[in-house]
């Protein structure tokens, strides 16, 4: 507590003394704390306990600066956040501060789905950012539905919903239907996103770490091109390939 005490005077001081600090306002401050965000789950992802810790701090600081920004304005403070967050933890937590049972995480989210739906009269689905990534949001769509049972029975459904949308993004692609396709290219990432929802894999951590793969491999080929005083113009597909292929070997 003393060192949240601490946190709470030195903010306080910056929107007194910081002229940085004191030209904020709650919208100045949104682009900074999705990049704090973001950077957080980069550190989380490397795994560094120094690097999580360094950007929890900085997340925990945008928490304390809008509240203190609130305070400014007679709006609200710190401690009426702190104080709804946990009248909603215990209201959303029947199983633990009441009678109900929830035997695991799936029963617990489902309860924590309904509860949510019960106290407003938004959609099942509703409530979540309109600039949330869509990689994301296509997960959180489907987390929601299935927590209130709207969800496939088995992977075998979903493996054969892939195959049927992949033959209609074909045949979009082969009658040349351009904006066709993007619907069905859209319709086979929904249920690829669906498919690594079922088996358990996060769908933006996989494609992050696809993404370094080739980040990688590409560099690679990059680093031998220039050894060999030769750019990817002088070069042919074949003579990249091979290069490509060592890389592989690196980075698997």
């Amino acid at each position: 507590m003393e060192s949240i005490d601490r946190l709470r005077q030195i903010v306080a001081e910056l929107r007194e003394r910081c002229p940085w600090d004191k030209a904020q306002t709650f919208h100045s401050l949104v682009p900074l704390t999705i990049e704090e965000a973001y950077e957080l789950i980069e550190a989380i992802l490397g795994g560094e306990d120094a690097e999580i810790v360094e950007e929890l701090g900085d997340v925990l600081l945008h928490v304390f600066f809008y509240a203190r920004m609130g305070e400014e304005e007679g709006r609200f403070s710190i401690d009426t956040v702190v104080e709804r967050l946990n009248q909603k933890l215990i209201a959303r937590h029947p199983h633990v501060y009441g009678q109900a049972q929830a035997s695991d995480a799936k029963a617990v989210l489902a309860q924590w789905e309904k509860l949510k739906a019960a106290q407003s009269d938004r959609s099942v689905i509703g409530g979540l950012p309109e600039r949330l990534p869509p990689l994301l949001k296509a997960y959180r769509l489907q987390e929601k539905a299935a927590a209130v049972g709207f969800d496939w029975a088995s992977l075998q459904g979903l493996t054969e919903k892939l195959k049927e949308e992949l033959a209609e993004l074909q045949r979009a692609i082969e009658a040349n239907q351009l904006s066709e396709a993007a619907a069905e290219l859209g319709d086979v990432l929904f249920v690829l996103v669906n498919l690594g929802r079922h088996l358990g894999i996060d769908p933006e951590r996989a494609l992050h770490q696809t993404n370094q793969k080739f980040e990688k491999r590409f560099q690679y080929i990059e680093k031998r091109l220039k050894e060999a005083q030769k750019t990817f113009a002088e070069c042919d597909l074949e003579e990249l390939d091979a290069y490509w292929q060592q890389s592989k070997s690196l980075y698997p």
